[in-house]
């Protein structure tokens, strides 16, 4: 195998850092095959990095991507300091070839894809007058289209191996189409209806196919920056939802056995009024 380089645009199956196309050997495990992958579509600074380190932990190879793919080297750099492995690849969710690029080069240079996290938000406010084309159209993209393109990917490698996980995050606006919400409520419902009917099929080819509504608030610099000094109060009462806790449960989805999957889940803080 060669070394491999990272590429932003066409082929993005190459990694940001620290693959040399050698086996690696960790915790005992010496062949390639053996090496798990959970895949991080949309592993930001929150909630997709903090499932990104969590499944490490687990001793999963990382591999995590945005469409910027500099901002992916502090996630890559601290999971490998808690002496993980990690990849980070630039890619759009949006794109097709992109995607399938994206699969095919894991599966063939880093590991089976066991587990795939669709993590890509789209929370944009607009009244319905100021709702262009565009921005309904990229919203959704992010939304839907990219779910679906990485749903069918994921299928595509983990039905003839008979298991994998396959997880879509979704928030308040999979449930309820807020005021001003119409893009990002679009997105998300068309993102659940994607998720049940995936779960349908592929459940009884030992696929587990969950969706996770995130209904809250999350810690991030943005919740800090919105709620102001109202911050420090919540967070100091579990009001906000915590990035690690959001995570943990995601990796109690993954181990459930079959006998008992969840197909939807939602979080929220034990204060959200819903």
């Amino acid at each position: 195998m060669r070394p491999a380089t990272i590429r932003r645009a066409r082929v993005c199956r190459q990694c940001l850092r620290g693959y040399t196309g050698r086996r690696t050997a960790v915790k005992g495990v010496t062949d390639m095959a053996d090496r798990k992958v959970a895949l991080v579509i949309g592993a930001g600074d929150a909630t997709g990095g903090a499932i990104a380190r969590r499944f490490a932990r687990e001793g999963f190879t990382a591999c995590v991507t945005r469409r910027t793919v500099e901002k992916l080297e502090p996630l890559v750099a601290a999971i490998e300091a808690e002496g993980g492995v990690a990849h980070g690849f630039g890619s759009d969710a949006r794109r097709e070839e992109q995607v399938i690029d994206l699969v095919d080069g894991i599966e063939r240079d880093i590991g089976p894809v066991e587990v795939v996290v669709f993590n890509v938000g789209g929370n944009v406010r607009f009244p319905i007058r100021e709702t262009t084309v565009r921005v309904y159209t990229k919203v959704w993209e992010m939304c839907a289209l990219g779910g679906f393109l990485i749903g069918r990917e994921a299928a595509r490698v983990m039905v003839p191996r008979g298991r994998g996980t396959i997880l879509f995050t979704g928030a308040t606006a999979s449930m309820r189409g807020g005021s001003g919400f119409s893009a990002f409520a679009g997105g998300k419902h068309a993102l659940r209806a994607l998720a049940q009917s995936m779960a349908r099929e592929l459940g009884p080819e030992g696929i587990h196919v969950a969706h996770v509504v995130v209904d809250g608030g999350i810690d991030t610099a943005f919740t800090r920056d919105r709620r102001g000094e109202a911050y420090e109060g919540l967070k100091a009462q579990d009001g906000i939802l915590d990035p690690e806790a959001i995570a943990e449960n995601y990796w109690h989805l993954h181990c459930q056995p079959r006998s008992a999957w969840t197909h939807e889940l939602d979080l929220r803080p034990w204060v959200e009024s819903w």
